[in-house]
């Protein structure tokens, strides 16, 4: 497939549904050849499959993101393929039912914190090498709204998990610039995904036909995959117009 992103590689994580699948499309779409990961095999070869359909090169490579040992095989799978690899998309991730101080447990604040920020963690120290050794590349990282604002919408550990995932891609930008290595974290505000499902309160379809749609998010990361490469995209706000906690607020005369 030709496009702007033809020869590179792009590994996305939590690719089977959601944002991870809108982006992976997208991104080959502009030609990039795309190893997908997530724990089940059958949605990423789903979307494995409609890639190739569409003329594109994608391969499937599950994986338990929270399992360091299990991400390091990632990387030798990379390695066992010539060691390409331009650009990470990291976006997996998950939340819980019971996120709020009242409910939360140990077991349900680790399972937070590991999938959230644990595999970010985990994806990017086997990614570096490969980046560095290309001479540059770019690090795309889902946080969330939640990674700026506090709110008990969330629960205080998907917040503080990608507070974390937030200054980490800040953090690599001050270190990584000097190889050629940009990273930016996108922070949606409510989107269309299936982790919608794990809310305490239910969303209608209606509600979440006003949300961002995962397809939007796919075109930012696509947008950001496409910048030239002497310029960074450091953090990116993105929510939906009809913002339920601002038209709550009106409605209630704040």
């Amino acid at each position: 497939m030709a496009g702007r992103l033809a020869g590179q590689v792009a590994w996305v994580t939590g690719a089977g549904s959601g944002i991870g699948k809108a982006a992976a499309l997208a991104l080959a779409e502009e030609g990039a050849e795309i190893l997908l990961t997530g724990r089940r095999p059958a949605p990423l070869e789903d979307v494995a499959s409609r890639i190739r359909a569409s003329g594109g090169k994608a391969e499937v490579q599950a994986a338990d993101l929270t399992d360091p040992v299990a991400v390091e095989r990632v990387g030798q799978a990379i390695q066992a393929r010539g060691g390409a690899l331009d650009i990470l998309v990291n976006n997996a991730g998950l939340n819980i039912t019971e996120r709020d101080w009242g409910r939360l447990t140990p077991a349900g604040a680790q399972s937070v914190i590991a999938a959230n920020l644990g595999s970010a963690f985990y994806c990017v120290t086997v990614a570096l090498p490969f980046l560095r050794a290309r001479g540059g590349g770019v690090l795309i990282h889902t946080a969330s709204f939640a990674g700026r604002f506090v709110s008990p919408l969330s629960g205080p550990a998907y917040t503080a998990a990608k507070h974390g995932v937030v200054a980490m891609s800040h953090s690599l930008n001050m270190e990584e610039c000097i190889h050629g290595i940009r990273s930016t974290v996108i922070c949606p505000g409510e989107v269309a995904t299936p982790i919608l499902d794990k809310r305490p309160q239910p969303v209608s379809a209606e509600e979440r036909a006003r949300m961002v749609q995962p397809e939007d998010c796919g075109d930012l990361i696509r947008y950001v995959a496409c910048l030239p490469p002497h310029v960074v995209l450091n953090e990116v706000l993105i929510s939906p117009c009809w913002n339920r906690s601002y038209v709550a607020q009106l409605r209630r005369g704040v």
